[in-house]
């Protein structure tokens, strides 16, 4: 008898459809990483955000601590109101003379 050769049918591999469904999920996951929301882009740009915001509160920071400084020491005595009254307001105490030097 002749032995022909029986063609084989060509069978599905199952593994296949595992790959092409991993390969979309790498897709997705790539997209979402550079161009999604909260990707690297938006982090790096809230990043960059915080460190403004830090170098403002670090700013103000420092100015509420010489007002506050200014305000214990207005509380503490009647020096410091004195001065303020003076260099501010023009006031002078009886007896005094004002005198006013103009800039040239």
């Amino acid at each position: 008898m002749n032995a022909r050769a029986v063609p084989q049918l060509q069978r599905k591999n199952p593994l296949r459809w595992l790959q092409v469904g991993l390969l979309i999920m790498l897709v997705i996951l790539q997209y979402r990483w550079w161009l999604g929301e909260n990707s690297w882009v938006d982090v790096s740009r809230l990043e960059t955000d915080v460190a403004a915001q830090e170098r403002i509160n670090a700013d103000r920071r420092a100015r509420n601590d010489v007002l506050s400084a200014r305000v214990a020491d207005l509380k503490s005595g009647l020096d410091a109101v004195e001065e303020l009254g003076r260099s501010d307001l023009g006031l002078v105490k009886p007896g005094e003379v004002f005198y006013v030097m103009p800039a040239e």
